[in-house]
């Protein structure tokens, strides 16, 4: 989220703040449940850092995401090449240049406003991940340069992974648009959303206020949040490399909403908003 999300800044943040966390063993928040079902991870964000668990099994994952900071927060889960640790990661976000590609962002839950919550499934292989926040302060520093990185572990599952649930609405993620298979219809939605693009992008969902704009939101939001805010952050997912999918679940009330991709663009580094990749769609 945000025109500072993924790599654009962060590789020329030099050096990155510490990590901070609160991390541990796995926990009842990451329990491994019948195959029926996904494992389900909570993390919380704060200013600036996450609380979850260090290690949890690989499968269908559904990442809960609650904000009890002051800022919005999502939660960007990156895979890591085989051989590749979180040290590793660290190091070449302390370096200027390229972003690694062994680093690939394979989605999460995009922010909610503080004190809501977002979500998002996926499924995981084992492996070295790294979870962060490209969110900027209203100065414009990422919170990743404040700390709000950490390291995750996906191990082996135990037992067979679960499938995902049907989705209601399938959004594909394309140079530079947002392509639904149906409109949004009110009540609990479950929206699969697929990056079939050239180009990484992601999906931030937001609940307009009424007589305001996607416009207004994004002035707002890249003005530095002054004022009353114009719609309210609902979620979606983070930013996904070519190829990658995950879907989350919303409850979705009659009005405007808007669709934004705050990611960089390959070419030119300008969010793809300002190519266009901003919509408005209405709901009942």
């Amino acid at each position: 989220m945000r025109s500072q999300s993924l790599y654009a800044v962060v590789l020329a943040l030099a050096p990155v703040a510490g990590c901070s966390s609160e991390r541990g063993t796995p926990t009842p928040e990451a329990r491994a449940p019948a195959a029926s079902a996904p494992n389900v991870v909570t993390f919380t964000a704060a200013d600036y850092r996450f609380e979850g668990p260090a290690e949890i099994p690989a499968g269908l994952t559904q990442f809960r995401l609650t904000n009890k900071g002051t800022e919005p927060h999502h939660l960007t889960l990156v895979r890591l090449d085989q051989g590749r640790t979180f040290d590793s990661l660290m190091a070449r976000l302390r370096r200027p240049g390229p972003p690694p590609a062994w680093a690939r962002p394979v989605g999460g839950p995009n922010a909610p406003d503080p004190g809501a919550e977002s979500n998002a499934e996926h499924m995981l292989e084992p492996g070295n991940y790294a979870v962060l926040c490209f969110v900027p302060t209203k100065e414009g520093v990422p919170h990743l340069a404040k700390g709000m990185v950490a390291p995750l572990k996906v191990t082996a599952a135990a037992g067979p992974a679960a499938t995902p649930r049907d989705a209601d609405v399938v959004m594909k993620l394309v140079d530079y648009d947002f392509e639904l298979s149906s409109p949004l219809t009110p009540g609990e939605r479950i929206i699969r959303v697929e990056n079939s693009a050239q180009q990484m992008h992601e999906v931030e969902l937001a609940k307009l206020s009424p007589g305001k704009s996607v416009q207004d939101l994004i002035a707002w939001e890249m003005g530095g949040r002054k004022g009353e805010a114009p719609g309210k952050w609902v979620g979606g997912i983070a930013t996904l490399a070519q190829g990658e999918q995950g879907q989350f679940t919303v409850e979705v009330e009659p009005g405007n909403y808007a669709l934004i991709c705050f990611v960089p663009d390959a070419k030119d580094g300008k969010p793809h908003l300002a190519h266009g990749m901003a919509k408005t769609i209405k709901v009942g």
